[in-house]
């Protein structure tokens, strides 16, 4: 495109499109045998490449010698921006990383961790003007797509986290939607008549009372389980 004028190209393909990383898997399948000839262990999907050695001298040779490959002998060109030689557990590839701890388990990335968040922040905006029911059924697409992704992660406390601060979005969220029958819905839940009258006159904003025993004892993990939510701590055996 040149001064507002657009035309058609004929070389390469759309950033995100579905042909990029099967382009990319075909070119590189000869780097993935390259890296099997000379014994390393490694993980690629598209261009994204993460090899594991002994030491950071390993890395830097090993870094060095890949580089030669691809730029000699399949004429591309490394991006030396998102390319380093590091610890494991401060490199993430397809959205894992690993802990820095003995045994070097499988665990989401944060970056990970914040995309989803910010999906269900969006889903979950108070001001959407639907049921409770249809917020977590809208949840319940995305959670269950993720979770048949990330359900591998060896590290369930940061999912734990996760399931208890998306179980306080929703709390909030209806409690906002209750609005002045506040007071009224947490009795027919099971809330005693003091601990419902406390809670629907208290001066706190409605994020703040998500994580109250009243809001927590009316909404405990039973009751958002029954509208269908899933749970990304859980294993599908458990």
């Amino acid at each position: 495109m040149q001064a507002g004028a657009w035309r058609a190209t004929t070389q390469g393909t759309p950033q995100g499109g579905p042909l990029s990383p099967l382009l990319a898997n075909v070119l590189l399948d000869e780097l993935d045998r390259e890296l099997e000839r000379r014994g390393h262990r490694f993980v690629r999907y598209a261009d994204d490449c993460n090899i594991y050695v002994r030491s950071s001298r390993a890395g830097e040779r090993v870094l060095g010698g890949v580089r030669g490959f691809l730029e000699r002998r399949l004429k591309l060109k490394v991006n030396e921006l998102k390319s380093a030689v590091d610890r494991p557990w401060r490199r993430r590839i397809l959205g894992f990383t690993f802990t820095s701890s003995r045994g070097y388990r499988l665990s989401v990335s944060a970056k990970s961790l914040d995309e989803l968040k910010g999906t269900v922040r969006i889903l979950t905006q108070r001001t959407r003007g639907r049921t409770l029911k249809q917020i977590i059924d809208e949840l319940r697409m995305t959670l269950l797509g993720w979770k048949a992704y990330f359900g591998r992660a060896e590290v369930i406390s940061p999912l734990k986290e996760l399931d208890q601060w998306i179980r306080r979005r929703l709390r909030c969220y209806q409690w906002k939607q209750w609005g002045s029958r506040g007071y009224r819905a947490l009795r027919e839940l099971g809330v005693s008549r003091e601990l419902a009258w406390n809670t629907s006159k208290s001066a706190h904003g409605p994020w703040r009372l998500s994580r109250s025993p009243a809001l927590t004892h009316a909404m405990p993990s039973a009751y958002f389980a029954r509208l269908g939510l899933p749970i990304l701590s859980r294993s599908a055996a458990q």
